[in-house]
């Protein structure tokens, strides 16, 4: 049984029962009618995808028949019940077939979307498609191109610009003019800075210190590392990037690699963000003093070596420096590279440390017995070795008692009687020396050494035989202008000053001096001795007058004086010319 659809009257009068199906046909037919007749030739309108085919897409754009589109025409295959925008040709071909290009409509919408890009400051996209004098061609679909200088090609200088082909970009449009001949030209650089800048104060919006975030590593610096947070950069510092020692930051991150990070500092004004990687763990420096102590013996890896000392990891983080006046008891180390070398492990004592400085001082040589705690009980004063010369000086030889500790030699202690001037006269580095020895003084680490004290003092003795007057004979060891020196047996040597080499007031000294040679044997006595200068003065003109004095005693004894030149005339010529004449006498 057929429904019935009841109508009223604005005034509420019922109006004549008519059948439903009818009277919904009828509505429809007179809409379509309506719509189709609203529709124009060159409109754009919306189509409804109803069947795809190998070749064709057919759309329903509320026509009485369907329009078919090539497929060619669709970068995509759509699905059935999209809907594509179309250009409706024609309402009716000779066929009955409505006409509608997708091509056409596409065009249209590009350049509407283009010249509103333009207008409001817009966003297009675009695919590099080749190099160009002064830039790049930009294919932006539609067969329409535009020009992208280099210099608005990216927000850093391109020097490579084959890296920037076949990529799709997303640019501004600088200038739009399509009377005529087609000139398009866009801006890559202006959007990406302004996007940077998009996503960095997002990022600063919602990003509290403290955050672990990922990144990307970018590029290197000798100070660390650049991360990419999506497109913009954060520093991941070297020193942020280990509790230790970091040398080089390409051996705690690659290029290209993800990874997390933690926010540890921002500067929105001047857009920084720093970054780090070993905030993921405790500061080793918190939990110092429950680890370490003063005086604690413990091992660590040279990781750096200085002039002035070597730094030694205890563990990541933790740092000290031993100094190199604390390398070694007796060695007096010049550089640190003579001791150690990077990476050496080695054992060592904390001397002290400063927790707000973050600094440990550490010693090497404190591990080790200080020889010279006991240097005393080993070498005390008066004993006797035979050690090698290891060093020459103007003043001395320092010669190796132990393994770095010397002794010192001085110039005036290699010979009791011989005037020593150039110890090297003496000595030679390497030459075993038999040494004395003198005192140590541990307090100041000297050590005094003598080759004289091997053998008695002969001046001492010397001063004990003989006194002022007694006899000598010596030989010649030197002329000089003053006088004469002679040697006599022991060694000793003194000189003998000219006015002492003449007898008679008239003979001239200077004259005299000049018949001596070295090697002349000669008799003299002594006059004066300084044992304590080593220095002694003889006379042989004393010694003539002793001789002479003995030959008159003996004379006036009676006794024979053979063997004696004088005669008792030229005795007493000899004593009257040595008496002082007295002026007033008359002959």
């Amino acid at each position: 049984m057929a429904m019935e659809v009841v109508s009223s009257s604005k005034d509420g009068a019922d109006t004549s029962p008519v059948k439903d199906g009818e009277n919904i046909q009828t509505q429809l037919q007179e809409e379509y009618l309506r719509s189709m007749e609203q529709l124009e030739e060159g409109q754009l309108v919306e189509g409804s995808v109803i069947q795809v085919t190998s070749d064709q897409v057919f759309v329903d754009v509320g026509y009485k028949s369907e329009g078919k589109i090539p497929i060619s025409e669709f970068s995509e295959i759509p699905n059935i019940g999209d809907i594509v925008p179309v250009i409706l040709i024609a309402k009716e071909n000779k066929h009955g077939e409505v006409i509608v290009s997708k091509q056409k409509a596409d065009a249209k919408i590009f350049w509407k979307n283009l010249r509103k890009a333009h207008q409001e400051h817009g966003m297009v996209e675009g695919i590099v498609e080749k190099q160009v004098k002064g830039g790049f061609d930009v294919n932006l679909g539609s067969g329409v191109h535009a020009f992208l200088p280099i210099s608005q090609s990216d927000v850093q200088k391109v020097d490579k610009p084959e890296k920037i082909l076949n990529m799709k970009i997303k640019a501004y449009v600088e200038r739009l003019h399509s009377d005529g001949k087609i000139n398009i030209v866009i801006n890559r650089r202006k959007y990406m800075e302004e996007d940077l800048e998009r996503k960095r104060n997002e990022f600063f919006d919602v990003t509290p210190i403290g955050s672990d975030i990922n990144g990307i590593v970018k590029s290197f610096t000798s100070f660390g590392a650049f991360i990419d947070l999506g497109g913009f950069d954060g520093l991941l510092h070297i020193n942020d990037m280990s509790w230790g020692h970091v040398t080089r930051p390409k051996d705690f991150v690659k290029k290209g690699q993800e990874i997390r990070l933690k926010v540890i500092r921002i500067d929105r004004q001047d857009k920084r963000i720093n970054l780090s990687l070993k905030h993921f763990t405790d500061d080793p420096w918190v939990h110092f003093e429950e680890k370490y102590h003063v005086n604690d013996i413990v091992k660590g890896k040279v990781t750096k070596l200085t002039e002035f000392g070597a730094f030694i990891e205890l563990e990541e983080g933790i740092e000290g420096l031993a100094h190199i006046s604390e390398f070694s008891w007796v060695k007096k180390i010049q550089k640190p590279q003579d001791l150690l070398k990077p990476n050496d492990v080695v054992e060592c004592m904390i001397l002290g440390y400063d927790l707000q400085a973050g600094r440990v001082s550490l010693g090497l040589k404190q591990v080790q017995e200080n020889p010279w705690d006991t240097i005393i009980e080993k070498y005390p004063a008066g004993t006797r070795v035979t050690r090698k010369v290891v060093k020459i000086t103007g003043a001395g030889a320092f010669i190796e008692l132990d393994s770095g500790i010397d002794g010192f030699l001085h110039v005036d202690d290699i010979s009791w009687t011989k005037k020593v001037k150039n110890p090297a006269s003496e000595l030679t580095v390497g030459q075993d020396a038999e040494v004395m020895v003198i005192s140590i003084d541990k307090e100041n680490r000297n050590i005094k050494l003598g080759i004289k004290q091997l053998s008695d003092d002969p001046w001492k003795n010397f001063n004990d035989m003989y006194k002022p007057g007694s006899p000598v004979e010596g030989e010649v060891s030197s002329v000089t202008d003053f006088g004469i020196f002679i040697k006599i047996p022991g060694g000793i040597e003194g000189l003998i000053h000219k006015t002492n080499l003449v007898e008679n007031r008239e003979d001239d000294p200077d004259e005299v001096i000049k018949k001596y040679k070295a090697g002349d044997k000669v008799k003299a006595v002594v006059l004066e001795v300084q044992s304590d200068k080593q220095k002694v003065a003889f006379s042989i003109r004393d010694y003539q007058k002793k001789v002479q004095r003995e030959d008159i005693s003996r004379y006036m004894a009676g006794e024979e004086t053979s063997g004696s030149t004088y005669t008792l005339g030229a005795i007493l010529k000899s004593k009257n010319d040595s008496e002082p004449q007295d002026a007033e006498k008359t002959p």
